[in-house]
């Protein structure tokens, strides 16, 4: 399709950033982070674009498009237009690029993603429409749509609206970060003022009409219609929709702890602040008036080129509501099969999880197997005598949490309960305060991080009192303790009785507690401490063995500097080296002489694929650590991270069928290439989407509970062993 071809017409526009980065700093391997991260979300429009994914799933993924560009404006070009003014002279260093000039490649890349947006916008709603999901504009609506909407209107919309002028009496308000507004120049007398209507926060972003089939129109587009009407005497001139996106680049980090006696107050006081940024984008449904622009230009101090005009919904946070709206029929049609996840295939509700646990370790692989066996762990461990204490670091939950109502049970019957909330959670902190303050109201005691570290690890903490003293059961995940994005991301859960990973685990706790970053682990890699070297020294083993050195990476992003440059030594080794990075990759494969024996995908499918996995060796010689890190600076020297090494021979085998079976992919996979170009996998292999195959052995899987636990994987690794191939 004409998509598809628009996709790459780019590549004289990413040859010219990549030779850029070459006369800057030296390195031919390297590519600007913030570029490589709209080439990501370039491949989520990709999935809205395949005609393959059903049309309401693809629907799905234009909205998780506009959500991702509306962060990504609010946090790194927010902090791209706060560093262009401090420092003027500071360059990229793996593109050589200033912030100002960054900030030009970014807007000449977005707005042809805009221009792709709206084409796939389009021929989804053509296609919904064939299956009676209409989203309609006001001239598609039919005369009894018409009559609907115009009592609907009156009797909910027009007395609850709130129009306002500007002129020398009516100061310019305050404009809501990423909330709509109707905007209009106003005729006045011999001039012209503006006129401003807030869509108010109480009413639906879309009304449904009464039909059999589900049709509805966007709010903002019935404000608009009756616009006139809104502001009563004034005839309009000119009239849109618009919405502004704010800097909401506030780092609380900068603040220390020792300075603040209530970090909970602070952080309540910082989401505030955050709302009044400065604004770094405009989106507007309509193309403007030269004036028209000018005089926002000229309000929001903002320049022309941060104008983007978007015939497609500016919010799209309503998508996900209308998967209830649908029929049984509509949603065989419009959807993906339903897909329930399995029970652990190692652990049985039947018997006590701690005994289980304490007989082997166990994996849990989200979301095809659920999170409900650790949380049955958490409730048996509540409830259990021999329970000292439970401790765990949490990062995102869910609305509604178990965990947390478990927990507060641990609490109430006399366990010690230790919960290290992190309140700096993006966009995740109100709900985090909340949080702390249930847990707190039950006798959690609560720790709010650390002086300019974040904590992003994922770490639970079970000390049993036992006859010789402390045991100890130990979970260590590569994803949040979120329930809800347990059933959407791709995550790994380790749960294991090793003594020396627990008493890690404890002094992990204890460090964590006295605000202390620098403690000694013999099994853990923590980060800032042991993470990044410990990495660094196993890259430098595979490096002494040349070409019989094997490397492979999972992760969700590689922007480290020194990581890439030890993987680019490794590759000058001869050290086959195959990475698998969902979002942005920093690191340029198959350049001649550099990195030539790098091969490195992205999928991005149903499933958000969030797991991290470090894989060093082969046989009986490899090391497998799973993570909550990625190889970003941030993660690796100002982030508290943790990754536990597999000892289990059996899970090694598990994880490495998993990543085998991943990078076989050629349905969903794209390889990335040395000009920065994402590619389709091409081969005459019959087609494999890894996704769609979890989801079908661990669907057999639940439906055939008294199935041999380990003839599961034996199958899973046969499937696997026929796919291998040289790539």
């Amino acid at each position: 399709m004409e998509f598809e071809k628009d996709i790459y017409i780019q590549n004289c526009f990413w040859r010219e950033v990549i030779v850029t980065a070459v006369i800057a700093n030296n390195r031919r391997y390297t590519q600007n982070r913030e570029l490589s991260w709209l080439k990501f979300n370039e491949r989520v429009l990709e999935e809205a674009a395949d005609s393959s994914v059903p049309l309401m799933e693809r629907l799905k993924f234009v909205s998780i498009f506009t959500s991702n560009l509306d962060e990504f404006f609010m946090i790194r070009v927010g902090s791209l237009f706060d560093l262009s003014v401090v420092d003027e002279e500071h360059r990229d260093n793996k593109s050589g690029m200033t912030a100002k000039e960054q900030l030009e490649k970014i807007y000449i890349a977005v707005r042809t993603l805009y221009e792709q947006k709206s084409k796939v916008y389009k021929e989804i709603k053509t296609g919904l429409q064939e299956y009676g999901v209409s989203p309609l504009d006001f001239y598609e609506l039919e005369t009894v749509e018409v009559k609907y909407i115009k009592e609907y209107y009156k009797a909910n919309i027009k007395p609850i609206l709130s129009p306002q002028i500007v002129d020398p009496h009516h100061p310019f308000p305050h404009i809501a970060n990423k909330e709509i507004y109707i905007i209009a120049l106003l005729k006045h007398r011999n001039d012209n003022i503006l006129g401003l209507l807030p869509v108010p926060h109480t009413l639906p972003e879309i009304i449904f009409f009464p039909s059999s089939d589900v049709r509805y129109i966007r709010t903002e587009k019935v404000l608009l219609e009756f616009a006139s009407d809104a502001f009563g005497k004034h005839e309009i001139v000119e009239k849109n929709c618009l919405c502004v996106t704010r800097n909401a680049d506030i780092n609380p980090d900068s603040e220390t702890f020792e300075a603040i006696e209530d970090f909970r107050s602070f952080m309540k006081k910082f989401l505030h602040k955050r709302k009044k940024l400065s604004v770094i984008r405009l989106e507007a449904n309509y193309s403007m008036s030269e004036k028209f622009s000018n005089y926002l230009c000229e309000k929001f101090d903002i320049e022309s080129r941060q104008i983007f005009i978007s015939d497609t919904p500016l919010k799209m946070e309503y998508v996900f509501g209308l998967f209830s709206k649908l029929s049984v029929l509509q949603t065989k049609q419009l959807t993906y099969p339903a897909f329930t996840s399995a029970q652990s295939a190692s652990l049985t509700f039947q018997q006590s999880m701690i005994k289980q646990i304490k007989q082997k370790d166990v994996m849990l692989f989200y979301p095809f197997e659920n999170m409900d066996a650790f949380l049955h762990l958490i409730k048996e461990a509540a409830n259990d005598p021999n329970t000292i204490a439970i401790k765990i670091s949490i990062y995102r939950l869910a609305k509604k949490a178990k965990l947390v109502d478990y927990l507060c049970a641990a609490a109430e019957n006399g366990k010690e309960v230790t919960v290290l909330m992190e309140l700096r959670a993006r966009f995740d902190e109100q709900n985090n305060i909340d949080w702390s303050e249930k847990l707190e109201e039950f006798g959690c005691k609560i720790i709010y991080g650390l002086d300019a570290y974040k904590v992003h690890s994922k770490v639970c903490l079970i000390m049993l009192k036992e006859k010789s003293g402390v045991s100890y059961i130990t979970q260590v995940g590569t994803g949040n303790y979120n329930e809800k994005t347990a059933e959407l991301y791709t995550d790994l859960s380790l749960i294991t009785a090793n003594p020396d990973i627990g008493r890690d685990a404890a002094e992990f706790f204890k460090n964590m507690s006295i605000g202390h970053i620098d403690g000694n682990y013999e099994q853990l890699l923590v980060a800032p401490t042991n993470f990044k070297s410990s990495l660094l020294a196993m890259i430098d083993e595979e490096i002494g063995k040349g070409e019989h050195g094997s490397i492979i990476i999972k992760i969700n992003s590689l922007t480290d500097i020194d990581m890439i440059d030890r993987l680019t030594e490794a590759s000058k080794a001869g050290v086959n080296i195959k990475l698998i990075v969902r979002g942005i990759c920093c690191l340029l494969p198959k350049i001649n002489g550099e990195t030539d024996n790098i091969t490195i995908i992205s999928i991005v499918g149903r499933f958000l694929e969030h797991s991290r996995i470090y894989s060093f060796g082969k046989g009986d010689q490899q090391q497998i650590y799973i993570s909550s890190a990625d190889l970003m600076t941030r993660n690796t020297e100002r982030r508290i991270e943790v990754a536990c090494p597999v000892l289990d021979k059996y899970i090694k085998y598990q994880i490495n069928t998993i990543l085998e079976a991943i990078w076989y992919d050629n349905v969903k996979a794209r390889i990335l290439f040395n000009d920065g170009n994402y590619i389709k996998k091409i081969d005459n292999r019959a087609s494999i989407d890894c996704q769609v195959y979890f989801e079908q052995v661990y669907s057999e899987r639940a439906a055939k509970v008294s199935a041999v636990k380990k003839g599961f994987w034996h199958k899973f690794s046969s499937f696997v062993s026929k796919l291998r191939i040289t790539l």
